[in-house]
């Protein structure tokens, strides 16, 4: 009990829900955890949603287990921090009810709507304002999609709001849209901190119709009455606004400014830099977000992580990944033949092309399952790269040698994953010891706002071990990303303009 006061950290994700107790140093409480995992809905079209009440359900479950784990500890829990997926979308009516499932990142239904807001704005001058690119999982796609594919929707609709607000809002009775929720919607101008006027404009919204901005220092206490009964120990402890897992999972790594870059690949992948919010403009394949007023987030998201493991591992009939790890693993690089652009749920970063699809080029009479697979993860890895070249040209006046540290479970539990990427970079890749950093960066961020840490730039990254570089491998690796680059040319140079 010496490490009070604790934190209650809650971490929503694209496909589970999990909660952990900190300490006052910021170290997880062992044994004290809880997660759900859960399936979002699908579909040919690019549905990928959720029921909100079915999730806020999830969430619930997930604080009392944890509740139940702590014990005694409870009494201890100074506050709640919560770090949730960016970009979700849950349109409400007058009474605060869902109207329709919360869209999540990954639903492509919007991508008509996004060419035709990029056939009507000037990209260029909304990526400088909002930091953003006109994509279908940013709100402004989505909120026009919906006008458009429920009008009956569209109308009743009385305020947007992401899923964390939603949360706090059931829970609480009222909710703050912190800085860092506000910036992955694509509506905020992060030069001003406010909603973009310009966008809001072109979308016939107002700011009545967006949850109320705020940030870190505007914590919510006080329950509603049916989950103050049920979490009497959470009732008159503050809250925080949500930050976007991104932004968590940096600060949860330890890489709080611009000398260590985080590399994340959980069901997607990114790699995401803390930078001072007023001195730097994203590159085209890049966004700036917040972290919170006084930092920013810059750095470029794949829609394809560890999800491509699924998706090989039920494509391919695999039955154990540590095996096919391990398999592929003892294969020659990029001696398979094969070219890949990995696009399963379309494009964010480089290239930003909702309508991108997987391709595969080369496969023969003697293609075999494995280097397909070993081809698909190479794919992905090549694709980091270019979201690494980005970064460096873009800070290059700033930092030279940055520490690479890597985060998430697929990078983590995979070997290969982590060869590769060191390999393909041609840089050391340090392994984070923190399994959990989104929901770690979480209460990180909230010790510090309590003052019970100092300002996390002195926190040095923990890390586990350290992959060292192949030279030869990465002269092979760039000659495969050259061709997978010529091969995205060919297949996507008639519609590069969407």
């Amino acid at each position: 009990m010496a490490d009070q006061p604790y934190i209650l950290a809650l971490d929503i994700g694209t496909s589970s829900t999990r909660a952990l107790l900190y300490d006052a140093h910021g170290t997880a409480v062992p044994g004290v955890q809880a997660q759900f995992t859960y399936q979002l809905t699908t579909s040919h079209e690019g549905e990928a949603s959720v029921d909100a009440d079915f999730l806020l359900a999830l969430v619930a479950r997930t604080i009392d287990e944890v509740l139940r784990a702590a014990g005694t500890r409870v009494n201890g829990i100074a506050a709640v921090a919560t770090s949730a997926f960016w970009h979700t979308l849950v349109p409400l009516d007058a009474a605060g009810c869902p109207l329709l499932p919360l869209l999540t990142w990954e639903d492509t239904r919007p991508r008509q709507a996004a060419i035709e807001l990029r056939l009507q704005l000037d990209e260029a001058s909304t990526h400088r304002r909002t930091g953003t690119r006109l994509h279908a999982c940013y709100w402004p796609a989505k909120i026009r999609w919906l006008a458009s594919a429920y009008p009956e929707i569209a109308e009743r609709t009385a305020r947007y709001v992401s899923f964390s607000e939603y949360l706090h809002e059931r829970f609480l009775g009222r909710a703050v849209c912190s800085l860092s929720m506000a910036s992955g919607t694509g509506l905020l101008n992060t030069r001003t901190g406010t909603w973009d006027s310009e966008m809001l404009a072109h979308l016939h919204l107002s700011p009545v119709h967006l949850p109320t901005p705020g940030d870190l220092p505007d914590t919510l206490r006080g329950l509603t009455p049916e989950f103050a009964e049920r979490w009497p120990v959470l009732d008159h402890v503050p809250w925080f606004p949500a930050i976007g897992d991104g932004a968590a999972a940096n600060l949860g790594s330890n890489c709080a400014d611009p000398s260590t870059w985080a590399v994340t690949m959980g069901t997607s992948s990114a790699m995401r830099v803390v930078v001072p919010p007023e001195q730097v403009e994203p590159e085209q394949g890049l966004w700036l977000y917040y972290v919170d007023q006084k930092r920013a987030l810059l750095g470029g998201a794949l829609s394809e992580g560890g999800n491509m493991l699924s998706w090989l591992q039920n494509t391919l009939k695999i039955q154990d990944l540590t095996e096919l790890d391990q398999q592929l693993t003892g294969m020659e690089p990029a001696a398979h033949g094969l070219t890949i652009l990995p696009k399963l749920a379309g494009e964010r970063s480089p290239g930003w092309h909702s309508y991108a699809a997987m391709a595969i080029s080369g496969i023969t009479l003697h293609t075999t399952p494995a280097e397909i697979a070993r081809a698909s993860l190479e794919a992905v890895i090549f694709q980091i790269g270019e979201i690494h070249d980005q970064l460096v040209h873009a800070l290059r006046a700033q930092v030279t040698q940055p520490r690479l540290i890597a985060n998430g479970g697929a990078l983590l539990k995979s070997t290969l994953l982590s060869q590769l990427l060191a390999d393909t970079l041609n840089r050391p890749l340090e392994l984070s010891e923190s399994s959990e950093a989104s929901a770690r960066g979480a209460a990180l961020l909230a010790l510090e706002t309590l003052q019970i840490l100092p300002d996390m730039t002195q926190l040095v990254p923990e890390t586990i071990r350290t992959v060292q570089p192949d030279p030869v491998r990465h002269t092979i690796y760039t000659k495969a990303r050259e061709r997978q680059q010529a091969f995205y040319n060919v297949l996507f140079s008639s519609i590069m303009s969407e």
